[in-house]
């Protein structure tokens, strides 16, 4: 077998912004950019397809337990659907849009409304029958106990 030089960039050509046809390399560049971010999120006519949003996430470890929250604002209690096995959480719930009036001149919305899921792998094993949770002011606070094997345990050492 032949060895060979990778080259990663043979297949880009050489931008020239001053040639005599500067627009047209331009667009060739707007193009392959879409198709790029076309390939990482396929869209339905410019919409993310399947994708409300997703909550943005904060974990501390202390010694007796894993602490998660999770930012879902605009959203009541009995709207999340939380699942925890010893090692994951899986959060789940619909931001319903609120009903628009065309009549009062909305013009730009960047809220972020459908299903979403969450899953988040945890650090350690946690006791999942002992999880305790608050919503409040839109963040979901998840207290998870440590199991007993993943505390960590101080042992003193008797030298001889």
């Amino acid at each position: 077998m032949a060895i060979t030089r990778w080259e990663p960039f043979q297949d880009i050509d050489l931008w020239e912004p001053f040639s005599w046809q500067p627009m047209r390399e331009i667009e060739r560049m707007q193009q392959r950019m879409n198709r790029i971010f076309d390939r990482l999120m396929p869209t339905v006519d410019r919409e993310v397809f399947g994708l409300g949003f997703v909550p943005s996430v904060e974990m501390e470890e202390t010694d007796q337990a894993v602490i998660l929250k999770l930012e879902i604002p605009g959203m009541e209690a009995k709207d999340l659907h939380v699942e925890v096995s010893e090692d994951s959480v899986s959060i789940r719930g619909d931001r319903k849009s609120e009903a628009r009036i065309e009549e009062k001149g909305m013009l730009r919305s960047e809220f972020h409304y459908g299903m979403f899921e969450r899953v988040i792998p945890l650090p350690v094993h946690i006791q999942n029958d002992k999880v305790t949770a608050e919503y409040k002011h839109g963040i979901l606070r998840l207290t998870l106990p440590k199991a007993e094997e993943a505390k960590k345990k101080i042992v003193k050492v008797k030298l001889d």
